[in-house]
């Protein structure tokens, strides 16, 4: 009945002189020499023998058909494998407020901001909106490291001046690999050149990244 109907019959086995072997148009023989199991009955190395030709012929069809992940994501859209090909940035950056100071504010400004944003950072921003620095939690210690009067201090004085950023449209999965990259747990997003928010490490951690 299954010749009947498919134009062409294409058999994985492990025998070539079954009757499956025979009838296919197309053999694909995958021989064993015995078993793992020490009966030599249940089918153990024999169906190892055929996932490796299964995934030996899926690859075949990737390079054949060039194709590209963003079709497997619309055949692939849940679980972790989903995750990654569809999670974007922005999807992360609407779980909090957007921490942000201009660069004239005082440190207590920015203690408060950081403190209530809960992202560990806040943006630097200049009089025209624009990113121009980080300040993170490592930044306020690392200052309160040095002798003196730290009040006088304004954001400017103590921001990182080249704050890793990424576009909020890029993949998830990037912003964890560029936080890897530079041993880092946050990344300012933008959307066309405009702060729009920070994604944390923690943020992927709770997603399963």
């Amino acid at each position: 009945m299954i010749k009947a109907k498919a134009k062409v019959l294409i058999a994985v086995v492990s025998q070539n002189v079954s009757y499956l072997a025979q009838e296919a148009d197309i053999c694909l023989f995958t021989p064993i020499e015995k078993e793992a199991d020490p009966n030599n009955l249940a089918p153990t190395t024999s169906t190892i023998a055929q996932l490796a030709m299964g995934d030996a012929l899926a690859v075949c069809l990737i390079h054949l058909r060039n194709f590209k992940p963003d079709e497997f994501a619309e055949l692939h859209p849940g679980g972790m494998l989903g995750k990654q090909l569809n999670m974007l940035v922005r999807d992360l950056i609407r779980l909090h407020d957007i921490p942000q100071v201009k660069r004239s504010a005082s440190i207590e400004d920015v203690i408060v901001e950081i403190s209530s944003k809960r992202v560990g950072a806040t943006a630097v921003l200049d009089d025209q909106s624009k990113i121009c620095g980080i300040i993170t939690d490592g930044d306020l210690r690392r200052m309160l490291e040095h002798p003196g009067d730290y009040r006088g201090n304004k954001a400017e004085d103590v921001m990182s001046r080249s704050p890793k950023l990424i576009s909020s449209e890029s993949k998830a999965i990037d912003a964890l690999e560029m936080m890897r990259a530079f041993n880092i747990t946050q990344l300012l997003a933008t959307d066309q050149g405009q702060y729009v928010g920070v994604i944390h490490i923690h943020d992927l951690l709770k997603e399963g990244f």
